[in-house]
């Protein structure tokens, strides 16, 4: 008996040891969990916002084709339905959109319209970069999706 002493020591330090690693693996797990949950988040964000856009350009068709040229500025008068022209909504319809992609998604996502034959495309990005390196352009997520009418 007096050879055998200190093993048992040695087990529960073994499985001590064990059981670090385990935590520690599932700490990455729960890490790794949580980002790809944000980064969900802000691609449902995209697609919401995208949609949003796409279902106001439809809704001003006289002056669907401005929508890539016109530069967004909020105008008070278009609150209402019988307020403003259509060229005013389409201004409109571009700060409040604008608006929401820099409040809704992180490092101030920007959005993009353009149209090539005849197809609408909008275009979201975005930063999944967490440091404050705005230089990095390697976490730039994108959300596109077009339409034609």
């Amino acid at each position: 008996m007096k050879n055998n002493t200190g093993f048992t020591l040695i087990e529960v330090l073994v499985a001590v040891l064990v059981l670090a690693v385990g935590l520690l693996g599932l700490a990455g797990l729960q890490a790794a969990s949580l980002k790809n949950n944000q980064s969900a988040y802000n691609r449902s964000q995209a697609t919401q916002l995208a949609y949003d856009i796409t279902d106001r350009m439809r809704a001003n068709v006289a002056e669907i084709a401005a929508y890539t040229t016109s530069t967004a500025s909020t105008i008070a008068s278009c609150k209402n339905s019988t307020g403003c022209s259509p060229s005013e909504m389409t201004a409109n319809d571009l700060f409040e959109w604008n608006t929401a992609i820099s409040s809704a998604l992180p490092n101030e996502g920007t959005g993009t319209i353009s149209i090539k034959d005849g197809v609408y495309s909008i275009i979201i990005s975005w930063s999944e970069n967490r440091d404050d390196n705005k230089d990095d352009v390697s976490d730039i997520t994108s959300f596109t999706t077009s339409f034609s009418l």
